[in-house]
């Protein structure tokens, strides 16, 4: 009755009726795809400016697309092992992952190769060598979201007295004199080698300077956690350190090693860092910097985006500025990698997963991303159109290719495992839980048994 119904509305012919039902049925079938295309969650880095930036980003995406993205943080204390856990346990509770550069050798085998979405506009977007970074023998795993390296952020009010006041300078050269076994004159912060960071780190500590204008001179991420190390790795590279040499030693039982841990160590028993500091990393080290407790600090470079929020930190705002870390036998150097978001290849909504990450790799969502506070890689067409007087942003590049140290075996599956020991074992030794030769030789045992395997 319904077709006879159907052919006499559209006037008894029956081509017509074949037009009409075709058509429906395409429509309905769209609309049933439509509305099956599923959402999809994305585990992400938590903190730091990157984090609002990539809410930013993923709301317009979620404003034009039929999937929808939700975001998932894990606590920064354990990140990766608990992401390594699920994914390697077979869980589908996100569809998109962190990756990051010293890291993708032990995901690999639970992620999908993304190398068909990196075309001419994702290549507009990062440069080839962005893209390096997240791939891994051959295979790209990431979209690369955020370059990471450290700047050394120094209040340059303070500075400059140094560098102007006579009275100052004669305590700066009795405390070098008194506490590093040689009378110093203040030098500006780009100059710095690791002595001046010293000496000037003691200099501004009111419990050794009475007259410090701030409580402390630094302050130190001491916490036994990974990524302070990549930050305090800084030091021993400077001074020619690593963890092999080109034959394959492992070369942490050095004199480049046995300083850099000595600088830690001897600022903190001066108390030339607050007390507390062995609890300390990425948000308290700020709190303690903004708040204006501290005269300068070695940190992630995404903090400056922060800092330069209006209102955010008064104490500091148009106070303060960036530079290179300070420099060893072999000039400034420091830790970098990308950060980057891929596929959990337990996921059931690839297609949705691999919507999103094109959407990531476009012009659109960088800049926008760029511009909401986060450090893409991005490439200079970009980077000059919206970095404006992101500092940050503009020195990035040039910092990376000057004074970028990855370590000899600071890409394998076991890099984050090296880092983790690192830290168990070189807090304890600033702590004084632990002799340094019992550290090293630890450490040097540790990197062994990997590099057997």
């Amino acid at each position: 009755m319904l077709i006879l119904i159907l052919i006499f509305t559209i006037g008894g012919n029956m081509n017509s009726f074949i037009r009409y039902c075709t058509a429906g049925l395409v429509g309905a079938l769209t609309f049933l795809s439509l509305s099956a295309y599923a959402n999809i969650t994305v585990l992400a880095w938590p903190g730091g400016p990157a984090e609002g930036a990539l809410k930013k980003v993923v709301d317009n995406y979620n404003k034009s697309s039929d999937s929808q993205v939700e975001l998932l943080y894990f606590s920064r204390d354990n990140f990766f092992d608990k992401m390594l856990a699920d994914v390697a346990a077979g869980s589908k509770d996100f569809d998109v992952m962190l990756t990051a550069t010293y890291s993708l050798g032990k995901y690999a085998p639970f992620m999908t190769p993304i190398n068909d979405l990196i075309n001419d506009e994702v290549l507009s977007t990062f440069s080839q060598g962005a893209i390096d970074t997240q791939t891994y023998q051959g295979k790209v795993y990431g979209m690369p979201t955020d370059l990471s390296l450290h700047f050394l952020y120094y209040r340059e009010d303070l500075i400059n007295e140094l560098l102007a006041n006579s009275s100052w300078q004669d305590t700066y050269a009795s405390i070098s004199s008194e506490y590093l076994g040689k009378a110093m004159k203040p030098k500006a912060a780009e100059d710095w080698n690791w002595d001046d960071f010293m000496a000037a780190a003691l200099f501004f500590t009111r419990s050794i300077n009475p007259d410090s204008p701030v409580p402390y001179g630094t302050v130190l991420q001491m916490k036994n956690l990974l990524f302070n190390i990549m930050i305090w790795q800084g030091t021993a590279a400077s001074y020619g350190g690593d963890w092999r040499d080109a034959d394959g030693n492992i070369t942490i039982d050095s004199d480049a090693y046995r300083r850099g841990l000595k600088i830690y160590r001897a600022l903190f028993d001066a108390e030339a860092t607050p007390a507390d500091s062995l609890s300390y990393e990425y948000a308290e080290a700020n709190a303690a910097f903004g708040s204006g407790k501290v005269a300068f600090y070695t940190q992630w470079s995404a903090a400056y985006a922060d800092f330069i929020k209006p209102g955010e930190y008064p104490a500091i705002e148009g106070q303060f500025t960036i530079t290179h870390q300070p420099a060893g036998d072999m000039g400034p150097k420091t830790h970098f990698h990308s950060l980057g978001l891929g596929i959990n290849a337990n996921s059931e909504k690839q297609d949705e997963a691999r919507a999103f990450l094109s959407y990531l790799g476009s012009n659109e969502a960088m800049s926008m991303f760029l511009i909401e506070g986060g450090q893409p890689p991005v490439t200079d067409p970009i980077m000059n159109a919206h970095a404006g007087d992101r500092l940050d942003m503009l020195m990035m590049a040039e910092h990376t290719a000057k004074y970028g140290k990855v370590m000899n075996g600071g890409t394998e599956g076991f890099a984050f495992s090296v880092y983790s020991n690192m830290a168990e074992n070189f807090t304890a030794y600033w702590a004084g839980d632990m002799e340094l030769d019992t550290a090293i030789a630890n450490v040097t045992k540790f990197l062994e048994a990997e590099f057997a395997k």
